[in-house]
C-alpha cells in the first residue's frame, strides 16, 4: 500500500461493495466469526432464507484463500438460538481466512477485520484449528485463548508495523487484555447449558508463521515458555481487532499433539530402540475439525444468541 490514505480508500471501497450487494438489515452486522480450518460449516447455523455469500475475489482489497478448507467467501445472515427467530443476530461469517504464510502482508491478511469494523461489527469471534503442546490436551479438545504469544510480532513482523492507522485505534494499544472475560464466561456456561461432553481448556496460544509443522525441539520450547497451543493464525486478526476496539473471543479446535519427544540418538541402534514416530499432517488437522465440527458450531451459535 503506498500509503495510508490510499489503504483508508481500499476500506472504503470493500465496505461500499459491500453494502451494494447486502440487503440493509444484514449490511450492518454486530458479530464477525473466522472460521478456522474445517470449521466453515459454523456458516450452516446461519438461519432462513436470507443469507449472501461474496466470494474474495469480488470484494476490493480482499486476498484469494489459497488452504484447503477455507473456502474464501463472506456470508452474511442471521444467527442464534431463538425458535421463534425474533431475536437473532446479525453475522458475517468468514469462511476461510488468510494466512501470512500463503505470501500476504499481515495487512493484506487482517484486513477483512478493517472492513468488518467499518460495516459496524462489535465482537470477532475467531475460531482456529490448533497443535497442543500441553500434555494435558488431546486432538478433540477445545481451549479458550485466554493469552497469546505472537512469536513474528516480538521479533518485529507485527500487523501494526508502519503508520498507525489513527481512525481506528492508537499507536500503542495493549494486548494484556485482548480476549474477553464476559465473553470466555459465557462461552463456559454455553457448554454447561448444550451439556456438551467434550474437554474444555482456557489456556495460551502461541502464533508462529507456519507453514512447518513444529520440530520436536521447537515444540519443548514452546511448552517450556508457557503455552498450549501452538497455530500459525488468529493472532493478526486478534491484534487488529482489538486495535479497532472491538471485543474479541478466541477459540481452538486441538487436532493434533505436538511431537516433542527427543529422536533416536544416530549412536543408538534403532533396531533395539525405535524411534518414536509422529508427526503433524494437515490431512489429521481436517478430520479432527470434521469430528468436532458440530460442538463447535453449536458453542458459537448459542453465543452469537447472548451478543
Amino acid at each position: 500500500m503506498s500509503s495510508t490514505q490510499d489503504y483508508y480508500d481500499l476500506i472504503a471501497d470493500a465496505t461500499a461493495s459491500i453494502r451494494d450487494r447486502v440487503p440493509a438489515h444484514l449490511a450492518s452486522p454486530k458479530v464477525l466469526i473466522i472460521c478456522g480450518s474445517g470449521l466453515g460449516g459454523i456458516a450452516s447455523r446461519i438461519k432462513g432464507d436470507a443469507e449472501v455469500i461474496l466470494h474474495y475475489e469480488t470484494i476490493p482489497g480482499f486476498q484469494k484463500s489459497t488452504v484447503a478448507g477455507h473456502a474464501g467467501h463472506l456470508q452474511f445472515g442471521l444467527m442464534g438460538i431463538d425458535p421463534n427467530q425474533d431475536n437473532l443476530v446479525p453475522v458475517i461469517c468468514m469462511v476461510g481466512r488468510l494466512h501470512f504464510y500463503e505470501g500476504y502482508s499481515f495487512q493484506a491478511a487482517t484486513f477483512p477485520v478493517r472492513v468488518a469494523t467499518e460495516l459496524g461489527v462489535e465482537t470477532v469471534i475467531i475460531t482456529n484449528a490448533a497443535g497442543g503442546v500441553n500434555p494435558r490436551y488431546v486432538p478433540g479438545d477445545l481451549m479458550i485463548m485466554n493469552d497469546h504469544i505472537n512469536f513474528p510480532g516480538l521479533s518485529g513482523q507485527h500487523p501494526l508495523k508502519g503508520p498507525n492507522l489513527e481512525k481506528f485505534g492508537p499507536r500503542f494499544p495493549a494486548t494484556s487484555d485482548a480476549y474477553d472475560l464476559e465473553l470466555r464466561k459465557a462461552l463456559i456456561h454455553q457448554a454447561e447449558a448444550a451439556n456438551l461432553s467434550r474437554t474444555i481448556h482456557e489456556g495460551v496460544y502461541a502464533f508462529v508463521s507456519g507453514p512447518t509443522f513444529e520440530s520436536r525441539a521447537e515444540v519443548r520450547m514452546l511448552r517450556l515458555m508457557g503455552a498450549d497451543a501452538v497455530g500459525m493464525s488468529s493472532v493478526p486478526e486478534v491484534v487488529v481487532a482489538r486495535h479497532s476496539g472491538l471485543k474479541v473471543l478466541g477459540l481452538s479446535l486441538i487436532t493434533n499433539s505436538g511431537v516433542s519427544d527427543p529422536p533416536t540418538s544416530a549412536f543408538i541402534d534403532d533396531s533395539q530402540t525405535p524411534d518414536s514416530k509422529g508427526h503433524a499432517s494437515h490431512e489429521e488437522v481436517l478430520l479432527h475439525a470434521q469430528e468436532a465440527a458440530q460442538d463447535v458450531e453449536t458453542l458459537v451459535e448459542r453465543l452469537v444468541g447472548l451478543l
